[in-house]
């Protein structure tokens, strides 16, 4: 592989001729979130994995903190691989801020979306009291959380990956995203971090003309159940499903119950595409 499909480290799996479903991992993490649940559907989709750039096996040369400053960066990124891959009909599914980079990928070129799949999603994650919105953030504590990670990279690492896990009887979990998290360069998780924590893409919910299913986890301390609502009540092509998982990445957690809403909804909504 060469260009745009080096440059995310893409790997495709499944049918050849099945319908794509693309798989897209949050922040700190890589492709491997989703190697308990993209496996499931293989037999009937042809499946799409891959980093983001600064991320995992991606291309760290192709990455500058001008360029991936904003989400819209790595929206473009997902189009590219979509066009070189020449896929219709996608099926999008994106974990943490991967859903609103979906969200803006969708936007941009509706046609080539089937179907959005956001889990755990959030379009801000500060309070914007003013109008009512609880991102479960206030401004000063997303402040303070950029701080520490600008100032101590791996401190902040171990001490926020088993927060965003959850699952504290299970601490390997835990262990797992702050390895993750302590892999990313520096540079590129803290610039990745001002990009995710500081976005705001609440007026891009009501643009969203793409058949969405917004999955929502219990206890997820950063994308908490009222932000769910919310996504689903601004997206109306949406449905909400509500897990029995905990926590922030049931992709990790609870692979067998995400795969099984994942698929339970495209039944509902339609046998795979074939050529």
């Amino acid at each position: 592989m060469d260009g745009v499909l080096a440059r995310n480290n893409v790997r495709v799996s499944g049918q050849p001729q099945g319908q794509p479903i693309v798989f897209a991992h949050g922040y700190g993490c890589d492709q491997a979130m989703w190697r308990f649940v993209a496996p499931t559907f293989e037999p009937e989709y042809r499946v799409v994995v891959f980093d983001h750039v600064g991320f995992g096996g991606s291309d760290l040369a192709a990455w500058s903190a001008q360029r991936y400053g904003t989400l819209q960066a790595y929206a473009d990124d997902l189009l590219e691989i979509i066009r070189e891959l020449d896929l219709r009909d996608v099926v999008f599914v994106g974990h943490s801020v991967a859903a609103m980079i979906g969200v803006l990928a969708a936007n941009a070129e509706p046609r080539r979306f089937a179907h959005l799949i956001l889990l755990g999603p959030s379009p801000r994650y500060i309070d914007d009291m003013e109008a009512g919105y609880v991102g479960g953030f206030s401004e000063s504590e997303i402040d303070e959380l950029l701080e520490a990670l600008e100032g101590n990279h791996l401190g902040w690492s171990a001490g926020m990956a088993p927060v965003i896990m959850g699952n504290p009887d299970r601490p390997e979990l835990g262990r797992e995203l702050t390895e993750s998290f302590c892999r990313t360069d520096p540079r590129v998780a803290l610039t990745f971090a001002r990009a995710t924590f500081r976005s705001d893409n609440r007026a891009d919910l009501a643009r969203v003309t793409v058949p969405t299913l917004v999955v929502q986890c219990a206890q997820d301390a950063i994308a908490p159940e009222v932000v769910g609502a919310y996504v689903h009540e601004h997206i109306a092509t949406s449905e909400l499903v509500a897990l029995r998982a905990t926590g922030h990445c049931p992709n990790l957690s609870a692979p067998g119950e995400t795969a099984a809403a994942i698929g339970s909804y495209l039944q509902r909504h339609g046998a795979p595409i074939t050529d």
